[in-house]
């Protein structure tokens, strides 16, 4: 099976590198577990380069085996393969790996993620970052949407050298276009479960008093999308709108990269807080979603975020 698998990869291989007339290595095979490790082994197929940014597409070629195992020609699949190249360089994503030099045109569609540090460490090499305790705040840009997903990719240093702006002007930006691609929501676990179209109660209305909860419940905090919402808390003005909301300083709980808690720093007890963080990310936080084991603070006085520690860590 194994060795079948393998003559139709290297065969599927040169087949492309005939239909497309491309040089040997831009037409390459990845198995899953190489960095960085995907659900399936994939042949890539470097399109075209301008500079230092290339396109590049990716196959996932065990797909494409298990329909040759079940009769589809290796002529069909080849078809099928160069008809969505060929669609591929007609989308928005196609697009804008040619504007990505060109700052102005590509500004609107930065944004940012989390990222846990030290399980990342490898992937943000090069990445362009914030980083508070073990959180990195991470620039992505948005390269369109494909079968009703968006597709990004992260920013990396060397991009940003043509672009002639300071990096903190780049991040300023970003955050403010994460705002308005995903704008900030709580939600309420109850209205979640019985209500499928519920899409989260807009806080940040300043026209309207909304009801925060003060007690050890807290408030679950993400964006519209609810896929990589966490980052919600740093966006422009959300800090300071739960600040003043809860009359007080408040914690952070990030039970994943997806969503955080936010609890009022008047009432609760971030050791107990922990504890909670702990079981839910052991019990309920899928590996890929996980950012970090660490409660954080938001000071409304300062109106900075940093790490808790006990005092035992201090003096450690």
């Amino acid at each position: 099976m194994q060795e079948g698998y393998e003559c139709f990869v290297e065969n599927f291989r040169q087949r492309l590198l005939e239909v497309t007339g491309f040089e040997e290595e831009r037409i390459y095979y990845k198995k899953k577990e190489e960095y960085p490790v995907t659900p399936g082994d994939r042949l890539f197929i470097k399109r075209r380069e301008a500079g230092e940014i290339a396109e590049i597409c990716a196959l996932y070629i065990s797909d494409l085996y298990e329909e040759y195992c079940q009769g589809a020609e290796i002529d069909e699949l080849l078809s099928d393969v160069m008809k969505r190249l060929e669609n591929f360089s007609k989308t928005d994503i196609a697009k804008n790996v040619k504007l990505l030099n060109d700052y102005e045109k590509i500004k609107k569609e930065l944004f940012i993620r989390l990222v846990n540090v030290q399980r990342n460490k490898s992937d943000l090499e090069d990445a362009v970052y914030r980083i508070l305790g073990d959180i990195a705040m991470v620039l992505y840009v948005k390269m369109g949407e494909m079968e009703h997903y968006m597709t990004s990719m992260k920013i990396k240093r060397h991009m940003i050298k043509n672009w002639n702006r300071e990096e903190h002007e780049i991040f300023e930006e970003a955050l403010l276009n994460t705002y308005f691609l995903s704008p900030p929501r709580i939600y309420c676990w109850e209205k979640m479960i019985f209500d499928p179209r519920y899409d989260g109660e807009n806080f940040m209305n300043i026209l309207a008093d909304y009801p925060i909860r003060k007690d050890a419940i807290g408030n679950c905090l993400s964006t519209v999308r609810r896929t990589n919402g966490a980052v919600a808390v740093f966006l422009p003005g959300v800090a300071e709108r739960l600040a003043k909301l809860f009359q007080s300083s408040f914690y952070l709980v990030f039970t994943s990269i997806h969503e955080v808690m936010i609890h009022n720093a008047a009432t609760a007890n971030p050791e107990d807080l922990r504890r909670v963080l702990e079981d839910t990310v052991r019990d309920t936080t899928p590996e890929e979603d996980f950012l970090t084991l660490n409660i954080y603070f938001y000071d409304r006085d300062t109106g900075l975020f940093s790490l808790y520690q006990t005092q035992e860590e201090e003096e450690y």
